[in-house]
């Protein structure tokens, strides 16, 4: 099934990516003085707080039955262990390591979104998996100058790679079933919920801290999380989760970027070139290639030999 171009998806997409590159200098700062745990139930309880008023006064109701597997899965997984894990291993790796691990994701999507959720496996998506992967690299080995990455940062960095690809291949079939605010906020609920018994240390550690952590626990929870998932749950109901995942690879450019503007950090020619890839591969991945030269002779394929997943819905 070919995809059409939607401007909402393609808003909603880079506004995602946006926000999710601007976590990393956020929790890199924040975690300067909160703990990987209080910093989670923060992040997660504003979420959830800001969508549940939202989802209160649209009235959608509760998600269907069908819909809680998935939104339980994404609540442990996602907004609970992800955001833990990546919290814990930025402490212990520079930033371009830890973008290098977690986006070992989308390969991971691509694989199992191809095998579970029947999406196939295009040479194209690979192809650019494997370009962009390499400029990432290339990002990573200019940002790790002193080589001090730690074992266990590069572990959790990789827990956070799979637990975001299990939760995104799982969330695309639950779409069918719920919006993506009832997804996004039910999900950090849960997360919240698990994160409780963080409470007491996060406010004594906020207590402490500069003003700056508090703000960057509001902004991470505001935009990062309840804005950049919604968004991101809108887009997915319009592609796949594969090519969705692919995009995602232009985080690490954005980083540098943003590290060049907030850090004064001047990037070298090699961490320009490394974000240059990333941008080709994502480009050859979202690419449809070229129809064949007789297909419109023979009849379109019915709905459902399509994709089956990929059903546009009217509200995000």
């Amino acid at each position: 099934m070919s995809e059409q171009f939607n401007p909402r998806a393609a808003l909603a997409i880079g506004i995602t990516v946006l926000c999710w590159a601007s976590a990393f200098v956020s929790i890199r700062d924040a975690g300067r003085h909160l703990d990987p745990g209080p910093l989670t139930l923060g992040r997660a309880a504003i979420a959830a707080i800001v969508l549940l008023a939202v989802w209160a006064i649209r009235r959608e109701g509760l998600p269907a039955r069908a819909a809680w597997p998935g939104i339980l899965t994404a609540g442990v997984l996602w907004f609970g262990l992800y955001m833990v894990a990546l919290n814990w291993g930025e402490q212990l790796v520079d930033a371009g390591t830890a973008a290098l691990i977690v986006n070992i994701g989308p390969i991971l999507i691509a694989l199992l979104g191809g095998w579970f959720l029947k999406e196939g496996f295009p040479p194209r998506l690979f192809l650019g998996i494997a370009i962009s992967f390499a400029g990432v690299a290339v990002v990573s080995l200019s940002m790790s100058r002193d080589g001090a990455s730690s074992v266990l940062g590069v572990l959790l960095c990789l827990v956070s790679a799979v637990t975001y690809a299990i939760s995104v291949v799982v969330q695309k079939p639950t779409l069918k079933h719920c919006s993506s605010l009832q997804f996004t906020a039910f999900g950090n609920l849960i997360a919240a919920v698990l994160c409780l018994p963080f409470a007491p240390l996060l406010f004594s550690e906020l207590e402490s801290a500069p003003t700056s952590a508090t703000l960057h626990v509001l902004y991470l929870g505001l935009f990062p999380t309840a804005l950049a998932f919604l968004t991101w749950g809108y887009a997915l109901r319009f592609t796949t989760a594969g090519k969705l995942g692919a995009t995602t690879y232009v985080v690490p450019a954005i980083v540098v970027g943003m590290s060049w503007l907030l850090l004064d950090e001047i990037p070298t020619w090699l961490t320009l070139a490394g974000g240059a890839l990333a941008l080709v591969g994502v480009a050859i991945s979202r690419s449809r290639g070229r129809k064949n030269t007789d297909a419109t002779s023979k009849p379109p394929l019915e709905p459902a030999a399509a994709d089956g997943a990929d059903v546009p819905v009217a509200k995000p």
